[in-house]
């Protein structure tokens, strides 16, 4: 815009000084030509009153700077004070001569050959006929304008220069209200008041364009805070394959991977480098990625654009959970069968030998009570069953009451008191009075499972230690025994669905081997810790620290 500011001046300028001087020549050259004319025509009435003395014009004519030609009623030049009068041609011809022999005067003008002269005429009649034409040469509008060429072109480089500097001065005064207007409050700008209807329109406008964008950056701030909030991996990717966004789930799971460039630069795994291909060919799919010992789902979904080529928007999600649970459905569903099978087996096996008559009756009584045995134990099965399907679902939240730990741990030691004489273990209760929020029922089966594998899996003349109370400000419930311990290679695994230390053992005590993991549910219900310790051959601690109360 400035230099169309100073380009429309320096032109504006430069065009009025052009049409100025044409003007202004015209106008001096017209009055160039009327000073002549007059000149010429005084002068012929001075020169009129001595015509008829021919020594006297003569005498005049020699030192006079104009030329006076006398010339005859039928053309002959009978004196000229600037040539030979014999050797001129007849004048009759001329158009200031013919005017002047006919009305009395006669006016005329001619160019030279080469257009920088002209000759000005002024003729009048005598009395005697004959005619007197005076003459006077000047420069030609051409001729005059030849001379003073170079004044001319002085001026005008000056003229352009000064028009340069006031265009250049002028283009910063008009600019600079211009120039110093604030786009973001425009209506508080002093500019000119052509302007008004501009900024009152930039106002609307940005009012609108902040409305927008308070809009945008809420949408923004919800959309980074819904994905930052996100366990699932998100990345959107253009045509190109270039990553345009990468939430912070996705920046923790490749954490030595740069989250910007290409899809390549965030992981080269070859079942994730198929998957985002793939959709960025239009077409949407499914894989599966294994990293630092976790399952990943990944779904890529094509985008089409609105050029060539298609986008993508993957979702990564961390199946391990659920691929550990389902793997450990599988085999508490593959347990469950084999444990409810086995006893089922006993029984249907002695049934038969005794519907086919093969049992003598002295031990019908033996039978019976193996019957009886066999469905005991499968009746334990099915209710911790349920139990451990209750604490999954969570549905015992509702029955949650003040509970005494050291009160349940009486009840647990009065039921088992009679197992530990039979087996020889000592079996003592330490501790206070403990207060916890919890279901009671839970809560005495978690004891008595503790106490109940601290009694099976002890020695001869050992001991079991109930221990309930307060430490370091937690409600604890803690049972140590002098057993037969744990391995570390088992220590991870006893808290699982159907794990056995030692298969055999187990079978021979009856075991359901769910007890502990009752416990490790019950203790998740209760939003308590359990913790662990134990060495081979000289015994096992495991302790339930509950959140304080």
């Amino acid at each position: 815009m400035r230099k169309r500011v100073f380009g429309s001046i320096c032109l504006t300028s430069f065009v009025t000084l052009l049409l100025t001087a044409a003007l202004l020549m015209i106008a001096v050259y017209s009055g160039m030509e009327s000073d002549v004319r007059d000149r010429l025509k005084n002068e012929s009435i001075h020169l009129v009153d001595v015509s008829e003395d021919r020594t006297l014009l003569e005498r005049i004519g020699r030192s006079y700077a104009e030329r006076i030609t006398l010339i005859a009623e039928n053309g002959d030049v009978l004196y000229d004070n600037q040539g030979d009068a014999s050797q001129m041609e007849n004048h009759l011809s001329r158009p200031e001569v013919a005017q002047a022999i006919k009305t009395g005067v006669g006016q005329g003008q001619r160019l030279s050959h080469t257009l920088d002269r002209k000759t000005y005429y002024y003729a009048v009649r005598l009395p005697d006929g004959a005619v007197l034409r005076l003459g006077s040469t000047a420069d030609s509008a051409f001729g005059a304008l030849r001379t003073v060429s170079p004044w001319i072109v002085l001026v005008l480089l000056l003229t352009l220069l000064v028009a340069a500097l006031l265009a250049s001065w002028l283009t910063h005064i008009l600019l600079a209200p211009i120039i110093a207007l604030d786009l973001r409050q425009p209506l508080k700008n002093a500019a000119y008041d052509e302007l008004s209807p501009l900024l009152h329109r930039m106002a609307a406008q940005n009012k609108k364009i902040d409305a927008q964008m308070d809009e945008l950056k809420r949408r923004q701030a919800e959309f980074d805070d819904i994905t930052t909030r996100m366990d699932e991996g998100l990345v959107l990717l253009s045509a190109q394959g270039e990553i345009l966004f990468a939430n912070h789930a996705s920046r923790r799971l490749f954490p030595k991977e740069e989250a910007h460039g290409t899809y390549l630069t965030l992981c080269r795994d070859p079942e994730y480098i198929r998957v985002v291909e793939q959709a960025l060919s239009g077409e949407s799919t499914r894989g599966k990625l294994e990293r630092d010992g976790r399952a990943y789902a990944l779904t890529a979904s094509s985008v089409a654009g609105e050029g060539q080529g298609h986008a993508a928007v993957l979702f990564i999600v961390d199946v391990t959970e659920r691929e550990q649970a389902e793997r450990q459905r599988q085999e508490f569903s593959a347990n469950v069968s084999h444990e409810l099978k086995t006893p089922l087996t006993s029984i249907m096996g002695i049934a038969e030998i005794m519907e086919n008559g093969i049992v003598r009756p002295e031990d019908i009584g033996r039978f019976a009570g193996s019957i009886r045995s066999e469905a005991t134990r499968l009746l334990a099965l099915i209710e911790d069953i349920i139990r451990l399907s209750r604490l999954d679902e969570g549905g015992m939240q509702e029955s949650f009451e003040p509970v005494d730990l050291y009160a349940v741990c009486v009840s647990v030691r009065d039921r088992l008191q009679q197992k530990a004489l039979q087996n020889r273990i000592a079996l003592t209760l330490e501790g206070e009075m403990a207060v916890v929020s919890g279901v009671r029922q839970t809560l005495e089966q978690m004891a008595f499972n503790l106490c109940d594998n601290a009694i099976t899996y002890n020695r001869p003349d050992g001991s079991v230690t109930l221990f309930a109370g307060i430490a370091c400000g937690q409600p604890v419930l803690r049972v140590s025994d002098t057993g037969i311990g744990i391995a570390p290679a088992d220590q991870a695994r006893v808290f699982e669905r159907f794990y056995r230390v030692d298969k055999s053992h187990a079978k021979s005590t009856g075991g359901t081997g769910l007890g502990l993991s009752i416990v490790k549910h019950g203790a998740q219900l209760h939003g308590a810790e359990v913790s662990m310790q134990s060495v081979l051959d000289r015994g096992t601690t495991i302790e339930i620290r509950f959140p304080k109360g």
